[in-house]
């Protein structure tokens, strides 16, 4: 199997060649931690105390891991020690700072001379995969090891479904052999085990993306950043988030129409790449909008701070902040085929809270805001400036939205605290077989 994997994965390497090679010239992605992604060179300090093994592949699930991993750590104590892996260069950044007392580092590619080479280092008690990380190589030889493998917060489109369906003569030893399956929703569960997830290690626990997110519009990050881009408290605010192109120039184009009744209204701007930044500053400024970036904020940049002044947020990690300025909430890669980001932060918040009609990847808590009436999902690009316009000419229909999402998001709390429960039990299981060998 490890013979054909890797056959697999050097044609597919080879394929995508220059794809990776302009990437590399152009974005400078990919050029972090080879030693670890290509041979396993994974290091640890010396510490007696077994590992326990998370991973989460980039930014969004280093977000939701950190709530897991706290919690693990308040109810296990310092019993092992944590170590945090990711695959991309934002979320190995993010994992740093959300992270300090844990080892991070990178997740190994599926070569077999690469998975082997960190399992040796690492020897973990178990690992775990956060949302639907499934490596064929890293998970057989995990069980060749007889190394729990557990997946939290797993989420399984119907989409995606149909495509594993293609492969599950392939798939089934593999998620037959997951030693926990904690998912988001019955749906979910439904199809794992279709897929051929045992039942008996099947859980629903709903969404950890529920839980730990802010309610409150006066914690201290959104207050800080409140400051940094220069908006005052009584500033009604429109947020488009984690945009896509050309999301960012809808925005600009609607608010620019509101701006003509409504001239104190605000516009931020935060597109989901980092890689876009001096893109989306460019189509502003040659748009003619004086533009802020947030990278920038306490700098000369000589540029005025009024509701003229559109605000670029160009950093990392801030997004959940930034949506506790927002009155509207417009969320980015719902229009195209990336299908959708997370709309459960503004609606935390109390948002009005809009997006585009491809939410594939959020389509349980589309379901969920939906049936609480407390989103608006546009059918097509112009429906975001009418949209806009009706809620700003109706605050008290924005404000009845915003409350009803907040008290959605609220209901759907817990699923970390069974999650943890879950990974405890694990942990038990680990430390009696290791007792036993």
């Amino acid at each position: 199997m490890f013979a054909l994997l890797n056959l697999i994965y050097l044609s597919l390497l080879l394929l995508l060649s220059p794809v990776i090679l302009w990437r590399v010239l152009r974005h400078g992605r990919y050029r972090r931690g080879l030693p670890e992604k290509l041979l396993g060179r994974i290091s640890l300090p010396d510490d007696p105390r077994p590992v326990a093994w998370f991973h989460a592949v980039s930014v969004g699930e280093v977000i939701q891991l950190q709530k897991v991993v706290d919690d693990y750590l308040k109810q296990n104590g310092e019993q092992r020690r944590i170590l945090i892996t990711t695959s991309t260069d934002t979320g190995f950044d993010l994992a740093q700072q959300r992270f300090p007392d844990c080892q991070v580092s990178w997740f190994p590619l599926d070569f077999s001379w690469a998975v082997s080479g960190a399992l040796d280092r690492i020897q973990p008690d178990f690992v775990v995969l956060m949302e639907l990380e499934l490596w064929p190589g890293f998970l057989t030889a995990c069980f060749r090891r007889h190394i729990p493998v557990a997946v939290v917060n797993a989420r399984l489109s119907e989409r995606s479904f149909r495509r594993y369906r293609l492969v599950r003569r392939w798939m089934l030893p593999v998620l037959g052999r997951l030693q926990l399956v904690a998912a988001q929703s019955p749906a979910s569960a439904q199809r794992l085990q279709t897929l051929g997830v045992r039942e008996e290690v099947l859980h629903v626990t709903g969404s950890v993306k529920f839980d730990g997110v802010q309610t409150s519009r006066e914690n201290a990050a959104t207050i800080a950043l409140r400051k940094a881009l220069a908006i005052p408290a009584e500033a009604r605010v429109l947020v488009c988030g984690s945009t896509q192109d050309p999301e960012e120039k809808l925005g600009i184009d609607a608010w620019q129409v509101l701006r003509r009744d409504f001239p104190d209204l605000y516009l931020i701007l935060v597109p989901r790449h980092r890689e876009r930044f001096d893109q989306v500053a460019t189509t502003v400024t040659e748009a003619g909008h004086p533009l802020l970036r947030k990278s920038q904020a306490g700098s000369e940049c000589n540029v005025a701070t009024g509701p003229e002044t559109i605000r670029l947020l160009d950093t990392i990690g801030e997004l959940g902040a930034c949506w506790g300025l927002a009155d509207f909430a417009f969320v980015g890669g719902s229009f195209g085929n990336r299908g959708g980001q997370n709309m459960i932060e503004p609606a935390a918040y109390g948002a009005a809270v809009m997006f585009g009609p491809n939410t594939r990847n959020f389509r349980d808590v589309v379901r969920i805001l939906q049936e609480a009436e407390a989103c608006i999902e546009l059918q097509n690009e112009g429906q975001l400036l009418t949209t806009l316009q009706n809620l700003m000419q109706q605050p008290e229909q924005a404000d009845s939205l915003g409350r009803m999402a907040s008290a959605a998001v609220i209901r759907q709390q817990g699923a970390t605290n069974r999650t943890t429960d879950l990974l405890l039990t694990l942990t038990t299981q680990a430390a009696e077989s290791l007792r036993a060998a």
